[in-house]
């Protein structure tokens, strides 16, 4: 297979995915991992990611004027790539009913459980979120003192341990990175909510889901059909003017 020409297919579409389209950044982050040895189901899958974006080209994010309510969103799963067993995190984040920042991404190492890949995807979420607290302070976009972003997830198990400092044999391999998101809600920076899988809108940037879970996500995400203006149409009054 054409390796020069797969490698410009993905940065077209990579172009898209962090502009406008979250929605196919599972996807995109996928087949991208297969840029040095692309083969026939590559292809396929690009065509059918291209065709998708084809038939949804009108959508466009859109925002609301208030309220203008920062939310985050984190989700990973435990294993995607059968070849070294690493599990995928996604992360997207919302303000004014719109998307503003969003990742998937195939976690540096190799997670022992769900609750170790829910963690892993936390701290790299947490590291976002001070950035965007930053730099919504510096443009004097939020009254001080800065409220914490509400972080939701889909992990009873790991919301539980978000706000439990005891360890014991089973978890303490993940105990820096259970520290760290444990130093962000006490410094007021996060806020872990627990809401169910239907809801939360970086499902889809860690699994491939389907039509109608990926149209509602969509659509919560902020991606809605473009609004056509159609030409004024002059009525006779004027035409006599």
């Amino acid at each position: 297979m054409a390796q020069l020409e797969y490698a410009s297919a993905i940065g077209c579409m990579m172009y898209a995915m962090h502009c406008t389209r979250p929605d196919i950044a599972f996807a995109v982050s996928r087949l991208s991992q297969f840029t040095s040895n692309p083969g026939p189901d590559h292809w396929k899958a690009i065509g059918r990611v291209l065709g998708y974006l084809k038939r949804t080209s009108n959508l466009e994010l859109t925002y609301k004027t208030h309220p203008g309510i920062l939310e985050g969103y984190s989700d990973a799963s435990l294993i995607n790539n059968s070849d070294d067993s690493k599990s995928t995190s996604g992360w997207i984040y919302t303000l004014a009913g719109g998307a503003i920042c969003w990742a998937s991404k195939k976690q540096t190492c190799i997670a022992h459980s769900t609750m170790e890949a829910e963690f892993i995807a936390l701290a790299a979420v947490g590291k976002e979120a001070e950035w965007i607290r930053d730099l919504l302070t510096d443009l004097h976009f939020w009254p001080r003192p800065t409220p914490s972003i509400p972080m939701y997830g889909d992990s009873e198990a790991t919301l539980s341990k978000v706000y439990n400092s005891i360890y014991n044999g089973k978890s303490r391999h993940m105990g820096l990175r259970h520290n760290y998101v444990r130093q962000q809600i006490e410094n007021g920076t996060l806020s872990i909510v627990y809401v169910k899988s239907c809801g939360n809108l970086a499902d889809p940037l860690t699994k491939p889901l389907t039509r109608d879970l990926i149209g509602s996500t969509t659509r919560d995400m902020g991606l809605k059909p473009r609004r056509i203006s159609f030409p004024h149409r002059k009525t006779r009054a004027e035409f006599s003017a």
